[in-house]
């Protein structure tokens, strides 16, 4: 068979193959602890299961809005009241089973041969994928270690050309755990008034996971771009619901229709128990979704000090979501094979800089989505097995 050339462009989740391959290890009888997945240790809260029952014992069996079901758009707008201070209307709201559709719509919206898409690297490896799948052009914006995986506004506004349709932006990050600061978002939307044509995708969907109390700064606080402004969060992180497969975005009033027919013709409609399930997390007590995260913080910190005790780390303290991102080159391997000799060896998983980009050589993504007492034994795990070298 012949396939088209496009799916040569598609690439892969790295995560999903090192997990598989830790699943069958540990289907062996190794020990494995699992450091590699960015899927919260946590279950779904009961009162939104309880929901997800009731929506299915009370008949809600059936085909919804593409779009998804009024009440939980409505719920989308007052939850973006709430926590961004962002008026939206509700017609605005694109209901999706998770966050890759709208990565994906929004490329191939945008996307095309002679167009430019910019992404963040190392980052989110789908980003990279759906670009290249849509036919545009890749250009990397480089985070930068020092500026605790921030991007500068003056590097992307200086790559701004007459070809770049789109700009995707995520903090906080995967896989940096990086937050950019409210100084370089002034900066970047001041310079895109120079490019009224360029869009702009921001990822947030671990805007609820900001530490040091600091404010999640949201796109959506800048008047001067909500007219070609895609915000893309979900349910996965903020409320465990990995495996519900339910995500939002917030589409200029231009793209909406777009983006509804794009849901039409790719997967109809979300399903129906998992939306009103969803109602119930973003309506519903808060208390679970606030004691996760309170979690992560204590683990960060654990993280942090037990990789900088490792010879040849050093890992700056993310600000956000849950991810350590330590610079391994002390060690004089690359990030890849040092994955493989981690896995192997140590018996724990972890995933190659390499796996979010070009930029992500030198440094290993750490999920501190575990225990603490697996963090602290995986860790020294890690530690023994480079002593030992």
């Amino acid at each position: 068979m012949q396939l088209a050339d496009r799916m040569n462009h598609l690439g892969t989740e790295t995560a999903f193959e090192v997990l598989a391959r830790a699943n069958a290890l540990a289907a062996q009888g190794r020990d494995i602890i699992n450091l590699g997945i960015g899927q919260p240790d946590f279950q779904t809260p009961e009162n939104i299961v309880e929901a997800g029952r009731k929506a299915l014992a009370d008949g809600h069996h059936g085909y919804t809005p593409a779009n998804g079901i009024p009440e939980l758009r409505e719920a989308v707008a007052d939850d973006i009241l709430k926590y961004r201070g962002a008026t939206i209307d509700p017609e605005h709201v694109v209901i999706q089973p998770g966050g890759k559709p709208t990565m994906f719509y929004a490329c191939l919206m945008f996307g095309e041969a002679g167009a430019e898409i910019m992404y963040p690297n190392p980052g989110f490896p789908i980003y990279e994928s759906a670009i290249r799948f849509s036919g545009a052009t890749p250009v990397p914006i480089a985070l930068h270690e020092d500026t605790g995986f921030s991007f500068s506004a003056d590097e992307v506004l200086e790559k701004v050309s007459d070809r770049t349709r789109l700009i995707i932006i995520n903090s906080p990050a995967n896989p940096t755990g990086g937050v950019v600061q409210k100084d370089e978002l002034d900066k970047l939307v001041a310079g895109l008034e120079r490019h009224p044509e360029v869009v702009i995708l921001s990822d947030e969907i671990y805007s609820r996971m900001v530490y040091d109390n600091q404010p999640h700064v949201s796109l959506l606080s800048y008047p001067a771009i909500r007219d070609r402004l895609i915000l893309l969060d979900g349910w996965s992180k903020t409320y465990a619901m990995t495996g519900w497969r339910l995500g939002y975005a917030i589409w200029p009033e231009a793209c909406a229709e777009q983006a509804t027919r794009l849901a039409v013709n790719d997967h109809s409609c979300v399903n129906a128990a998992t939306q009103w399930a969803g109602v119930e997390a973003l309506r519903g007590p808060q208390e679970a979704a606030d004691e996760m995260v309170k979690a992560f913080d204590e683990r960060r910190e654990v993280i942090v000090k037990e990789l900088n005790a490792i010879p040849g780390f050093r890992c700056v303290r993310p600000g956000g979501a849950f991810y350590a991102f330590p610079n391994i080159e002390g060690t004089g391997m690359t990030s890849s094979v040092l994955q493989e000799k981690i896995l192997n060896e140590a018996g724990v998983a972890v995933i190659s800089g390499t796996s979010f980009g070009a930029h992500g050589e030198g440094y290993l993504r750490f999920s501190y989505a575990n225990s603490t007492e697996n963090i602290i034994a995986a860790v020294g795990r890690i530690r023994d097995l480079l002593a030992a070298q």
